[in-house]
């Protein structure tokens, strides 16, 4: 992973910092308000050792801020940054593509608290207006 952190490539250098399912499970339970280390633990049914590695990591990056709640013993919550609360629609970009491809039987459902409506997210191209997948991509590298 650490080679796609220096690839042209912003999806390869942001999958070297999230591409795992871990990191992104942790940054799902941080928008619902999850914010401390055994509330994530419990959620995700995660080992210690790999909690500790991914929540380190998610904090260096900047997606989550590390805060002492307590000093004696010293316990510290993870809330998340505004790169974390940035990263939401890419979630919901994956439910969304995970509820056409990967549905089927009883599936966690996302509500918008203050309306109560179910989301239905929708990734459109800001220039175009036209959802994404829609119209042919072009890539096109540095220097090229």
């Amino acid at each position: 992973m650490k080679k796609l952190s220096d690839q042209p490539c912003l999806i390869a250098r942001s999958l070297a910092l999230v591409g795992d399912a871990w990191s992104m499970l942790i940054l799902r339970d941080a928008h619902i308000g999850l914010t401390r280390f055994d509330e994530f633990r419990k959620s995700l049914g995660i080992a210690p050792t790999m909690l500790t590695a991914r929540l380190s990591a998610l904090t260096d990056e900047g997606l989550l801020e590390k805060r002492r709640y307590l000093e004696r013993p010293p316990r510290d919550e993870y809330v998340l940054t505004e790169a974390g609360r940035d990263f939401l629609p890419v979630l919901f970009a994956i439910g969304a593509w995970g509820r056409k491809y990967r549905g089927g039987g009883e599936v966690t459902r996302f509500f918008d608290a203050e309306t109560g409506t179910e989301i239905d997210p929708l990734t459109i191209d800001r220039g175009t207006g036209a959802p994404l997948g829609t119209r042919p991509i072009r890539i096109e590298l540095p220097g090229k």
